[in-house]
């Protein structure tokens, strides 16, 4: 399975209102594992960046004027992301922007969603914490991602610590390491091991005869109190029986 983790930087807030793309960051992930796979670029806007998105992103115009624009740079994009799945933290704000951006091209899809599948983890990510915060930085707090070099928004190290929370969300590894050292365990941080089950045997703890009295015993103080029997009481009165060894008859 191939999934790209993809995040993007603009000019402003709304492509409706002539805002632009100025960086695609993504990470390419095979089978829930991080490959050395990245597709990083800045882009040209050809128009000034908003005083609240420069706020956000710091990335002037001035450096984005010597960058390629998006059709010089948009058949490289496609061809890295095409017959993915898109892992994006509110899709549908890159989605948007995406589709803006490939609409002004001749001769390319103009819906990323035509080549690609989309997952929005922020929509994952209210699911599963409803009520609670769920922006990349709350959900780093939560899932103990490193996002401490992000003073600054910008696409490729959002779209890793993105990649890194969305393995840890959905419960797999988490390591973005391309150094060949063992992947992280989400939950303890250390190298995972395979554990050896060949002839491993488990020892089996069944509960004595008196633990089963005692358990008997606070069953019925419970019924007592209920005006009926629990429902599992006729289980345990046969295992009782078979614990609890016959009567000897007496010598005749």
């Amino acid at each position: 399975m191939r999934q790209v983790v993809l995040d993007t930087e603009t000019t402003g807030l709304q492509p409706e209102a002539g805002h632009r793309i100025i960086e695609i960051g993504c990470v390419e992930l095979i089978n829930r594992r991080a490959t050395s796979n990245r597709f990083h670029r800045y882009i040209n806007p050809e128009r000034a960046v908003d005083a609240g998105a420069l706020e956000v992103h710091g990335i002037e115009d001035d450096f984005l004027a010597k960058q390629p624009r998006f059709p010089e740079v948009a058949h490289e994009f496609l061809d890295f992301v095409r017959g993915a799945e898109l892992v994006i933290h509110n899709a549908d704000f890159d989605v948007g922007f995406i589709n803006h951006e490939l609409s002004r091209i001749d001769n390319v899809p103009h819906q990323i969603r035509d080549c690609c599948q989309v997952l929005d983890t922020l929509a994952l990510a209210r699911r599963m914490h409803p009520g609670q915060r769920n922006s990349l930085d709350a959900l780093a707090k939560r899932y103990s991602v490193d996002n401490s070099k992000r003073e600054l928004h910008g696409a490729l190290l959002d779209a890793q610590i993105l990649a890194e929370i969305y393995l840890s969300m959905t419960g797999g590894q988490v390591s973005l390491s391309l150094d060949g050292q063992e992947p992280l365990s989400a939950a303890s941080g250390r190298a995972a091991q395979a554990i050896k089950r060949e002839g491993l045997t488990l020892k089996v703890q069944t509960a004595t005869s008196d633990e089963l009295h005692a358990h008997a015993a606070m069953l019925a103080s419970m019924a007592k109190r209920a005006g009926r029997p629990a429902l599992w009481q006729l289980q345990l009165d046969a295992e009782i029986a078979q614990l609890t060894p016959p009567a000897t008859k007496s010598a005749a």
